[in-house]
């Protein structure tokens, strides 16, 4: 038991000079700090429902949909995965899952907890689900009620292709949940183009909001399932239809929604909105390609073949005989920059090196190759930063 408390009662501000390079959370810029920092509004407040609205066609805007159902759920990103699964999944349903990476695993067990029957696809790390595999097991899967899919999965890098799994899902009846918490915002996540049941993000990602929120829409399609569904969703915080009453029209209280959250959220969709999404998309593209091409100058390998990159996190093999904690501890330590280490099979073997948001830039591009490159040289690894660099500026 503390009986005394012997602190400043300041945050040490030196703590928090930090370059996010990592898989999340990234850089907030102050816009939306100040955002998050106005005064607290109570939940059914006139003023705070007009930004809930305001923030509801934004999302509706980056998820490219004319859903009526575009909200924030409170939580972070697995909080959307467990809303989506515990919506659209009742005990005793056939649920097929692709698994190629860390959250694959953790979207089939999110829906084994919710009763399903899970039948797994599975890819080796690196590379995405082939439609083809996907072709198979539905078709030996009668019955099936969903397929789930990560489009981008942050412990490999790899962006899944969604056009021809989502073709084969609805051609058998199937509704799509898709995982797009590393891809919203910073590369196109085709919800109405490939009628996408539900989609769920996270708010620190792409969008450049802090962690805390997680962006969700689902198509009326979904939505009727739901509201046929033979028992009740087994989560009353999650059910769609109760959140549905709050940020819809009704204003029916649900709970007491995170005000400051949603008001940064709003600002950074803001952002996300000047700059327009498709012109966001071709700056995550052409930041993740000069990193490439950076990184394999200076004689390192990626985990993941060009077509299938993620233009928000790229994913190097760490050199045999480099202590990956001890690298990016030393980053860290050294340069203020942090990266992410592998995940589940690949921990221990890869960086993950994040360019989301406003924090994919050329500045924070060439810091971390000049940093990578020097601590590498001083553990032993004959990095050729000139190379590296040069690569850079001729494909800037």
């Amino acid at each position: 038991m503390v009986k005394n408390y012997s602190g400043t009662g300041q945050l040490r501000r030196g703590t928090f000079d930090k370059i996010l390079l990592g898989p999340g959370p990234s850089t907030v810029e102050s816009r939306v700090l100040r955002a998050l920092s106005e005064p607290t509004m109570g939940y059914l407040d006139s003023d705070f429902l007009a930004i809930m609205d305001e923030t509801k066609n934004l999302l509706k805007y980056v998820f490219q949909t004319e859903n009526d159902l575009a909200i924030a759920v409170s939580g972070t990103g697995s909080a959307g995965m467990e809303t989506a699964c515990v919506n659209m999944i009742e005990p005793g349903d056939k649920v097929i899952v692709c698994v190629h990476g860390y959250f694959g695993q953790r979207l089939a067990q999110v829906a084994e907890r919710c009763g399903a029957d899970v039948v797994t696809i599975s890819s080796p790390w690196g590379r995405p689900v082939d439609p083809e595999d996907v072709r198979k097991v539905v078709k030996a899967t009668p019955g099936a009620k969903a397929l789930g899919i990560v489009h981008a999965e942050t412990s490999t890098g790899v962006l899944q292709p969604l056009g021809d799994v989502a073709k084969i899902a609805h051609d058998a009846g199937l509704f799509m949940i898709v995982d797009a918490v590393t891809s919203l915002g910073g590369v196109e996540v085709p919800v109405d183009k490939f009628s996408l049941d539900v989609v769920y993000s996270g708010s620190q990602k792409c969008l450049g909001s802090p962690p805390g929120l997680a962006p969700l829409t689902a198509n009326s399609r979904a939505m009727e399932a739901i509201r046929k569904r033979k028992v009740p969703v087994q989560s009353w915080y999650f059910d769609l239809t109760l959140l549905a009453r709050y940020w819809g029209d009704e204003r029916l209280y649900h709970h007491t929604a995170p005000a400051n959250m949603i008001y940064a959220l709003n600002e950074s969709l803001r952002i996300v909105a000047e700059e327009g999404i498709e012109k966001r998309w071709e700056r995550h593209l052409k930041n993740a390609k000069a990193l490439a091409v950076g990184l394999e100058a200076m004689g390192l390998k990626l985990l993941v073949d060009e077509p299938y990159r993620l233009p928000s996190l790229i994913t190097v093999k760490v050199p045999e005989g480099i202590d990956e904690a001890a690298l990016r501890k030393q980053l860290m330590s050294v340069y203020g920059i942090e990266v992410g280490s592998g995940l589940g099979e690949l921990k221990g073997k890869i960086l993950r090196i994040g360019l989301m948001g406003s924090s994919s830039n050329s500045r924070n591009i060439i810091l971390l190759l000049a940093a990578l490159g020097s601590t590498l040289r001083s553990m032993g690894f004959a990095a050729d930063l000139t190379a590296s660099l040069d690569a850079v500026r001729e494909n800037a």
